[in-house]
């Protein structure tokens, strides 16, 4: 079940990979350490990268949802500047 508690939502519905990452993280750059994105797409090769090259760049992942509709939810915190 999908956390409610989010900073911001980038909607990447229609949009296939790389894009979908390239995306999430100017998404990140704009958010404060600690913040959290929600990012919603539909493209399922995503679902599998966004989290992964989200937590490799020193990223928290909080959540991933599949909402068996086609969507996927994920939830990242910004980690820290460095």
């Amino acid at each position: 079940m999908m956390l409610n508690r989010h900073d911001a939502v980038l909607d990447l519905r229609g949009e296939v990979c790389p894009h979908t990452y390239v995306r999430t993280k100017l998404a990140l750059e704009d958010l404060s350490p600690g913040r959290v994105l929600l990012v919603v797409l539909d493209h399922p090769p995503a679902f599998l990268r966004i989290p992964r090259s989200a937590a490799e760049d020193g990223h928290r992942i909080l959540d991933r949802t599949d909402r068996n509709d086609g969507t996927f939810e994920v939830l990242i915190e910004k980690g820290d500047d460095s």
